[in-house]
């Protein structure tokens, strides 16, 4: 595997990774910087990942059954074991449409600016600066407040799960003050930064780790719970059909506003993108470590979901729970045992700060790379990479202020992690479909004629599936997840996503009309040109070449 190959100046350096390389991925690694040169960027990143690794990093993101556990509360509320389960399945496999779909026009334009750079490339020219800028608005945002929800719902994790333990019956041990779960909150941010920041070259042996580390927790789950079942078992009727929504909305509505809890642990499924420029090669390695991804997690949820759904305790205690984490408690009532269930839950724990290093580690990435093209107030500041720990320093720093800044709203309402995860979901879901969209306006020739990864006839189906889940999504995470409506139940996430668009279209027109360019402008036209003629040979029967081939 090459750990480094570029010196700072663009030239080859050939050091002793490089010299032990294979040929195959010497090959990879300059073909990947040859393109990103002609996009009209140098490499500045360490191309370090393989395909496998990059599918870990993905893995990891969503990092089930983490992702999963610290949101079950709302398929709870929503009905149920039909909406765990089947909303989970649903879900995966819409995401697995908009993976795909990503992952076609990643195959063209594989940057660390993802869906921005892309939609860029594909709009038409009337609307492409302004189409790029908010998209690339809706995906740092997206990404840095995934990242917000992940380190936030770590934290009332940890406090459901230390309160296994309990001074009396419903009492746990720790009964944590506002001040003290923020604080909490802060130190896992600041340690998953210091570990992003300073272990980047281990970052793809810890993922690995991660994916070894996800299923024998899972299996030891699996197992213990339904051997041991302390208060008997759920039947198979009801732990794959039952549907009791406590909600307060419509059955129908109650069961859709449940999707968040399957939508928040795949909404990570594009911030793979922003390693396209710390991968071998990414035209080909990041659309199919993104899909296999999916499939991994499908697979692994189902393991860690169904088990849960047979040793369910009564629904509405679960709902009741002030913490608004009900998998401690599941767990703690199959095995019977406080210290029983720590162990169990422990794997889980660990894995919450791995989730929280990788997205930290992609939210650093993305913002750099539009802070790149100056899109960023201050951009020369974030658009800076550190050359003795080869990571966007200033972008991870400014990335990580933000996040804490937010972290204050918690002072002021406990539905902050409502509105994190919500908002994290709009608009990585909005980032996601722009492209998708445009490109579905220029009739996919673009990405048909030049893609190294086609999805051929399937193509218009699963663009159309991952556009018009983005516009139920939209309106759906708006909705509060409880009637009636009080101030500890309403969601902020609409207001947040409306303020953060505000925020970018105000500082369009105040300054981004006049000062933002884009990507590289004559680069820009080179690969368009060459996209353009490549189209042109792909619909007149022709074989594209040179550059046709290299884009």
């Amino acid at each position: 595997m090459v750990s480094s190959y570029h010196n700072r100046d663009g030239s080859i350096s050939h050091d002793a990774a490089y010299a032990h390389a294979t040929p195959s991925e010497r090959t990879a690694v300059d073909s990947a910087d040859d393109l990103l040169a002609k996009m009209g960027y140098k490499a500045e990143l360490v191309r370090t990942r393989s395909t496998l690794q990059a599918a870990f990093m993905s893995f990891v993101l969503a990092s089930i059954p983490y992702g999963l556990s610290t949101t079950l509360y709302y398929p709870l509320q929503g009905g149920g074991p039909a909406v765990v389960i089947w909303g989970w399945v649903l879900v995966s496999l819409i995401i697995l449409c908009v993976a795909a779909s990503l992952g076609e026009i990643t195959s063209v334009y594989p940057t660390a600016g993802g869906v921005y750079y892309q939609t860029f490339m594909l709009a038409p020219h009337s609307i492409k600066r302004v189409a790029a800028y908010i998209c690339g608005w809706a995906y740092v945002v997206g990404n840095i407040t995934i990242t917000l929800a992940v380190q936030f719902g770590t934290t009332l994790f940890y406090v459901a799960c230390i309160n296994v333990f309990e001074k009396e019956p419903g009492v746990g041990i720790w009964e944590a003050e506002t001040y003290q779960i923020f604080l909490v909150f802060v130190a896992i941010t600041i340690l998953c930064n210091i570990i992003s920041a300073t272990c980047n070259r281990w970052l793809p042996y810890l993922d690995t780790f991660a994916i070894a580390w996800t299923f024998l927790a899972l299996i030891c789950i699996c197992v213990t719970i339904l051997t041991v079942a302390k208060n008997g078992r759920r039947s198979a009727k009801f732990a794959f059909g039952g549907f009791e929504p406590s909600s307060g909305w419509p059955a129908g509505w109650s069961y859709c506003v449940g999707l968040l809890h399957a939508a928040y642990a795949t909404s990570s499924t594009g911030m793979l993108l922003s390693m396209c420029e710390e991968v071998q090669a990414p035209a080909t390695q990041v659309p199919k470590a993104m899909v296999l991804t999916i499939c991994l997690n499908t697979f692994g949820g189902l393991l860690f979901l169904v088990p849960l759904m047979f040793v369910l305790p009564n629904l509405a205690d679960l709902v009741a729970l002030e913490s608004g984490q009900p998998t401690p408690s599941i767990i703690k009532s199959a095995v019977g045992s406080s210290t029983g269930a720590f162990l169990l839950l422990l794997p889980i724990m660990i894995l919450g700060l791995l989730c929280g290093t990788a997205c930290t580690t992609a939210a650093s990435r993305c913002t750099w790379a539009f802070s790149r093209d100056g899109a960023i107030p201050g951009a020369k500041l974030w658009s800076k990479v550190n050359t003795k720990l080869d990571v966007p320093l200033n972008a991870m720093m400014l990335s990580m202020a933000v996040q804490i800044v937010l972290g204050v709203i918690y002072f002021g309402s406990p539905a902050a992690f409502n509105a994190f995860s919500g908002v994290g979901v709009m608009t990585l879901t909005a980032s996601y479909a722009t492209p998708i969209f445009v490109s579905m306006l220029q009739k996919r020739r673009q990405v048909e004629a030049a893609a190294k990864f086609p999805l051929g006839k399937f193509g218009w189906v699963l663009n159309t599936v991952a556009v018009a889940w983005s516009f139920l999504a939209l309106p759906l995470f708006c909705m509060p997840a409880l009637l009636p409506v009080t101030a500890a139940t309403v969601n902020y996430a609409p207001v947040v996503f409306v303020a953060f668009v505000a925020i970018a279209s105000i500082w369009y027109f105040a300054w981004g009309r006049k000062n933002y360019a884009g990507p590289p402008k004559d680069e820009v036209q080179d690969v368009q040109v060459a996209v353009r003629r490549a189209s042109e040979a792909h619909f007149k029967g022709g074989a594209p070449s040179g550059l046709e081939k290299s884009v």
